[in-house]
This record gives C-alpha cells, structure tokens and sequence, in this order.
C-alpha cells in the first residue's frame, strides 16, 4: 500500500494542476516508475493547458450551409419525417419543436420553406409579406423584426444555414461581410 505525504499544486497558466508525491522509496525501479508517471501526467496537463489557450480564441471552422429558394421550399412541413425550416433575415432556422405551429395545418405554416423575414416584421400571414423583402417597412416593424428575430427565433430555434441572399452578393459573388450568428447554447449536429 502506498500513502502520500501530500497533494501539491502547481499553476500552469491560469490552471491549477494537482498531482501527489510519494514517499522517498528504496526500490530504483518503483521511483523510476513513479518519476515517468509524474512526467507523463505533467506532460498531459501541460499540453491540455496549451491547446485549451489555443482552441479558446480559435475562430468557428463549420461550414455554413447554403440554401437555394428551391430548397427550402422542401422544408415546408408538408412532408411527414422531414425537418420544417423557416428562414428570417436570411437565416434558417429549424422549426421542427414548434411543428403545432409550423407544420402542415398549423396556423403559421405559410411561414415556413420560405424566408418569411417581412411577414414576422409585420406580424402578417398575408401572401404579399411571405418574403425576405423590408424595403418600406417603418422603424417601428424593424425594432419589431429585430426583437422577434433575437428574442424568439434565436432563442427557441437552432441555425441550420443561410439563405444565398445572407451569404453572396447580387451578382453571386461570396459577401465578404458575412458573419455566422452566435448561438452558443445550441449543439448543432454537423451534416456535413
């Protein structure tokens, strides 16, 4: 039986490290057993200290799924077994858990497989809002716009992608500018 005369803790970077001494030990082989162990588990700590520095301010590397019209068309909650997506400023979002509402016969399915991002603005289900289109809207429906879009869709549902109008420019050219939006406490399963 083996008994440590103490823990001792050593701070790598910001992290503590525990590890314990053992007693001074006759037996070469046991010390030199004991010493690689210690090295070994020191080594351990170590490199998971670096690589948590490293991996703590390194840039999101997903990709970001791209939706055609046509595509998300698919999404529309007709179709029993398949995921409903509804996008809003360009961003999709999987509306699955709100199928009550979103699906087929729900009471905003004409919302969904298409971006809605005028008809939330407004709070319309009329045919001439279910568009991403907010030229004319008034201060008033873009505060409105925002709000939902943070406060409900963000909130509730998980980005599944971004429609082309969000990622390329007119002529289809990548939108420099483009920046995935932060939803850190979904975990969304990579389909790629």
């Amino acid at each position: 039986m083996t008994i440590y005369r103490s823990d001792k803790e050593v701070t790598i970077g910001n992290e503590p490290c525990y590890f314990r001494i053992r007693p001074k030990d006759t037996n070469k082989s046991s010390t030199m057993a004991t010493a690689t162990s210690s090295a070994i588990v020191l080594l351990v700590a170590l490199l998971n200290v670096s690589l948590a520095d490293k991996l703590k301010y390194k840039a999101a590397t997903k990709p970001v799924r791209l939706f055609t019209e046509e595509e998300l068309r698919r999404y529309d909650g007709k179709r029993e077994g398949e995921p409903i997506y509804m996008a809003i400023k360009g961003v999709v979002f999987d509306v699955t858990k709100g199928k009550e509402f979103y699906g087929n016969n729900g009471p905003y399915n004409a919302l969904v497989g298409k971006d809605s991002t005028r008809a939330v603005a407004k709070m319309s289900l009329e045919a001439e809002d279910l568009t991403s289109d907010i030229s004319g809207l008034t201060a008033e429906q873009l505060r409105s716009l925002e709000s939902i879009f943070e406060g409900t869709y963000k909130a509730k549902y998980p980005i599944v992608g971004y429609t082309a109008a969000r990622i390329l420019n007119q002529d289809g050219s990548p939108n420099e500018d483009f920046k995935p939006e932060d939803q850190p406490h979904f975990n969304i399963k990579d389909e790629f």
